[in-house]
C-alpha cells in the first residue's frame, strides 16, 4: 500500500495524509508511475560528467566495491596464453542508485533543483524494492507547476505552522523513482521542449504518465508536442495510442498526436466508404501506372497490405470485379486487333494479362474468386483466335489460366463441376500451346506447382472426363516432351482409379 506523509523538520511533529491523498497517491505511484520501458543503461550515457561505476572499479582496483557488485575471482585461461578478464555481476539497484545520484547532481548554474540550502520541501521517495532517494525542492515551484502539490502543500503548511522548515513529503511504493525525479526536475526547466529532445519515445511516454498524474500541465503539453513531432518506431505506435486512450487527456494536444494513427471520422458507413475510395484509388493507380518496374513493386506492396487487412470490410467484391471487367475489356480489344494483324498496341495484351493475374491473386486471397473462374472460362472468343496471335505476344494470358489451375488444385477456390469443365474446354489447348513460352519468359514461374495444379484440376472431374483429357495429354506429351506440361502424376492416379481399384458400384444396376 502506498503511503505518503508530510511533516515538519522539527522533531516528531508528523501527520499522515488523509485517505483522499493516499488514494490519489496510490493511483499515482502504483498505477501511473510505470513508464513504458526501462531507462537506458548508464554505459550509453556519454554526457555525464562523473565517472561510471565501472570506471571507478577500473581505476581503483583496491577500492571498496559497492554493495551488490561482486567480481568473479576465477580467471580462466583458454590455453593460448591469453587471460580472460573476470566477469562482473552488477546489482541493478546499485546502478539505479548511481543514475539517480547523477540526475540529482546535474544542475546548471542558478538552477535551484535539489539545492539543500534554499529548499523548503524535502521530497522522500521509496520504491517497492527498497530503493530510496531524497530530493530537496521548493514549495513555490511545486505549487506553481503541479495541481497535486498545489492542493496538498498549502494545507499542511498551515497546519504545521509557517515557521516549520523544511516540510517533508514522503511517498513510498513508487514503481519508478527515476521518472518521478525527472518530472520534478523538469519543473525547474525554462525550456521543457528542448530538454525532452534528448529523450526517446518510451521515456517521454513515462514522463507523460507521471506529469498527467501529478497535474504537471506544462509537462503534459511538452510531452504531447514531442510525440506529435518525433518519429515513432512501428512497435511504439500502439503504446502511444494505448497510453493516450488510458489517460483521456483534455485539449487538442492528444487529438493531434492520435491523428498520426487514426482518421478523425465517426465509425459507420461513412468510414467504410472513405476506406473504399482510398483503396480503389490505390488499385486503379497501380493498374494504370506507366513504369513497369514501379508497378511490380507497388503490386507487391498493395497485395501485402490487403492480405494483412483481408478480414476487414474495406474493399467490396463488386469493386474488385469492376476492375477485372475493365482490364478484361481492354485485353479483349487488343487481343482481337492483334489476331487481325494490328500489332500497334500489342504490349497491352501483356499488361492487361498481368493486371488480371494480380487481381485474381487478390480475389483468391479473399476467397471470392469463383465468379472470376466463370468469367474467364466463358472467353471462348479469345480462345478461338488464340492461335492467330504470335506466341510472343499471347503467352502471358495463359498465366491467368495457370493461376486458376493452381487455385483449384490447392483448394483455394471451389467452383462448380460445370465451371471447371468449361475452363478446361476453353483454355487447356491454348495453355498447352503457350507452355514453352510461359516457362521460358515468365519470371519466377514454378513449373511443378502449375503441373500439380493442372493434375489436381483434372482429377476433380468425373472419371470419364478425366480419361478423355488425360489420354489426349498422353499423346501430346509423347510428341512434344518438355514443351508440354508433365502431369504424369495425375495420369497415374487416373489409371489406378480406372483399372486397379474396382470398388463395388454404389449405384443400383439398371433394371
Amino acid at each position: 500500500m502506498t503511503t505518503a506523509t508530510v511533516c515538519g523538520g522539527a522533531g516528531d511533529n508528523q501527520e499522515t495524509l488523509p485517505s483522499s491523498f493516499t488514494h490519489f497517491n496510490s493511483a499515482l505511484t502504483a498505477g501511473l508511475l510505470n513508464p513504458v520501458s526501462s531507462p537506458p543503461p548508464p554505459a550509453t550515457d556519454k554526457t555525464r560528467s562523473s565517472p561510471t561505476l565501472f570506471e571507478m572499479m577500473a581505476n581503483e582496483p583496491d577500492s571498496k566495491i559497492p554493495n551488490g557488485v561482486f567480481p568473479n575471482t576465477t580467471v580462466k585461461s583458454p590455453g593460448n596464453g591469453h587471460v580472460i578478464p573476470p566477469a562482473v555481476v552488477v546489482d541493478k539497484q546499485a546502478l539505479m542508485q548511481q543514475r539517480l545520484s547523477e540526475i540529482l547532481c546535474c544542475r546548471s548554474p542558478g538552477n535551484e533543483f535539489n539545492d539543500r540550502n534554499s529548499s523548503d520541501v524535502k521530497l522522500s521517495l521509496r520504491s517497492k524494492d527498497g530503493l530510496s532517494v531524497c530530493v530537496y525542492v521548493h514549495r513555490r515551484i511545486l505549487v506553481a507547476h503541479s495541481g497535486f502539490f498545489a492542493v496538498r502543500l498549502p494545507d499542511y503548511r498551515r497546519k504545521l505552522g509557517e515557521n516549520v522548515s523544511p516540510c517533508v513529503v514522503e511517498i513510498v511504493d513508487c514503481d519508478d523513482i527515476e521518472v518521478y525525479v525527472e518530472c520534478i526536475r523538469l519543473m525547474y526547466s525554462e525550456d521543457l521542449k528542448r530538454r525532452l529532445m534528448k529523450e526517446d519515445v518510451p521515456r517521454v511516454l513515462g514522463i507523460l504518465k507521471v506529469s498527467a498524474a501529478i497535474g504537471f500541465n506544462a509537462g503534459v503539453l511538452s510531452c504531447l508536442e514531442y510525440l506529435e513531432a518525433a518519429p515513432w518506431a512501428e512497435d511504439e505506435e500502439e503504446k502511444v495510442a494505448s497510453l493516450l486512450s488510458e489517460l483521456r487527456l483534455e485539449g487538442d494536444g492528444a487529438v493531434e498526436v492520435l491523428k498520426r494513427v487514426s482518421v478523425d471520422v465517426t465509425p459507420g458507413d461513412d468510414e467504410i466508404n472513405d476506406n473504399q475510395k482510398v483503396l480503389l484509388k490505390l488499385l486503379h493507380v497501380v493498374l494504370e501506372g506507366k513504369d513497369e518496374k514501379a508497378r511490380r513493386e507497388m503490386k507487391g506492396l498493395v497485395s501485402k497490405m490487403l492480405h494483412e487487412n483481408s478480414s476487414k470490410n474495406d474493399l467490396r467484391k463488386e469493386s474488385l470485379y469492376s476492375a477485372c471487367d475493365k482490364c478484361l475489356h481492354s485485353l479483349r480489344h487488343h487481343f482481337l486487333k492483334a489476331s487481325k494483324g494490328d500489332f500497334q498496341e500489342v504490349a497491352q495484351i501483356t499488361r492487361q494479362s498481368g493486371n488480371l493475374h494480380w487481381l485474381l491473386d487478390i480475389l483468391i486471397d479473399r476467397q471470392i474468386s469463383e465468379d472470376f473462374l466463370k468469367l474467364w472460362a466463358s472467353q471462348t472468343e479469345l480462345s478461338e483466335v488464340h492461335s492467330k496471335v504470335p506466341a510472343l505476344h499471347r503467352y502471358e494470358i495463359s498465366r491467368v489460366t495457370a493461376r486458376l489451375f493452381v487455385g483449384i488444385g490447392k483448394g483455394q477456390l471451389l467452383a462448380s463441376k460445370d465451371s471447371r469443365c468449361l475452363l478446361l474446354q476453353t483454355w487447356l489447348v491454348p495453355f498447352y500451346d503457350d507452355f514453352t513460352w510461359m516457362r521460358r519468359g515468365s519470371r519466377g514461374l514454378d513449373r511443378h506447382l502449375i503441373e500439380d495444379g493442372l493434375s489436381n484440376t483434372i482429377l476433380t472431374l468425373p472419371l470419364a472426363w478425366q480419361q478423355e483429357i488425360l489420354m489426349a495429354w498422353f499423346n501430346r506429351f509423347l510428341n512434344s516432351g518438355d514443351d508440354c506440361p508433365n502431369i504424369q502424376r495425375g495420369f497415374e492416379v487416373w489409371w489406378k482409379r480406372a483399372f486397379w481399384k474396382k470398388p463395388e458400384s454404389p449405384f443400383p444396376p439398371n433394371s
